[in-house]
């Protein structure tokens, strides 16, 4: 099984491209976002074609921040996944429909253990100014962020705002314009591990490269992380992880060549019956 985080992972906005080389070199880019009638989000048509078989050869599960409506937005090459994780796990997708059950769950464990959204958002009226912030923004009643001006942001409030939140069991993360604010049991990783339950799966590979995506690269059996983001501007690392040079749009190409080698990998090693599919191994026990 596949989790990967979308933005800044495998799908670039314009600004986020990282298109170093001359621009005859540049590679050619497919969009596969679009938002109030223009192109959004790109990807390389290479790394398209890579998607493509991707899918037929692993369970893909695009895991992200996005709330359900931003992620239905995205149309990905390849088959339609069977599953997808939105809103930073609150929301499992089967079929494009929600998995009532376990957002009722999540539901519940965050009002057991953090702060309730509306002291957060009461923090954002009365801390933030208008000079910096341009939208505040609640996704799907989970968690809040702000759209700033990132050159004015001042550091001192986002300190400040992060040892608040934590004190009250909230993650704050800043991703290019957007200031976050997580509940800390809101988390990726483990609507991960409930994919992976449902699918059987017996390795998960992920990849991300901000904060939040954190715990979803240590909750798999392997992990990619690009050469830009929060993870490669604080040098985050761990023992299964693979650090990746390339940068901007490159690197979500450069991820989904990693991904299917090792699905290969995988299946070469997994004995097969005669009529191909997967043996039954026995209980060691």
């Amino acid at each position: 099984m596949v989790a990967s985080d979308l933005d800044r992972t495998l799908i670039y906005s314009s600004a986020a491209l990282a298109l170093g080389m001359p621009d005859a070199q540049a590679p050619r880019l497919l969009s596969i976002e679009v938002h109030e009638s223009k192109p959004l989000s790109y990807m390389t048509e290479d790394a398209a074609v890579l998607l493509e078989h991707l899918g037929t050869e692993a369970v893909f599960v695009p895991t992200t921040t996005r709330t359900r409506k931003q992620y239905q937005r995205i149309q990905l090459p390849g088959p339609a996944p069977k599953y997808a994780i939105c809103a930073n796990g609150g929301h499992i997708l089967v079929d494009g429909a929600t998995d009532r059950d376990w957002h009722e769950a999540v539901v519940r464990r965050l009002a057991d253990e953090c702060a309730p959204l509306a002291e957060i958002r009461a923090y954002f009226t009365a801390t933030t100014d208008l000079s910096w912030v341009r939208k505040h923004r609640v996704a799907e009643d989970l968690f809040a962020y702000l759209v700033v001006e990132r050159e004015r942001l001042p550091e001192e409030w986002l300190k400040r705002f992060g040892d608040w939140a934590e004190d009250r069991g909230w993650t704050v993360s800043l991703q290019g314009r957007k200031v976050y604010a997580v509940p800390k049991p809101l988390t990726k990783s483990a609507a991960m591990r409930e994919v992976a339950r449902r699918c059987g799966a017996t390795l998960t590979l992920a990849a991300g490269d901000s904060l939040l995506d954190a715990d979803l690269l240590l909750a798999a059996d392997r992990a990619w992380r690009p050469g830009h983001g929060e993870l490669a501007d604080t040098a985050w690392t761990a023992p299964h992880l693979d650090i990746l040079g390339e940068r901007g749009v490159a690197a979500g190409e450069e991820i989904l060549r990693r991904f299917r080698a090792t699905v290969a990998e995988h299946h070469a090693s997994v004995p097969t019956q005669l009529n191909g599919s997967p043996a039954v191994l026995p209980d060691p026990a």
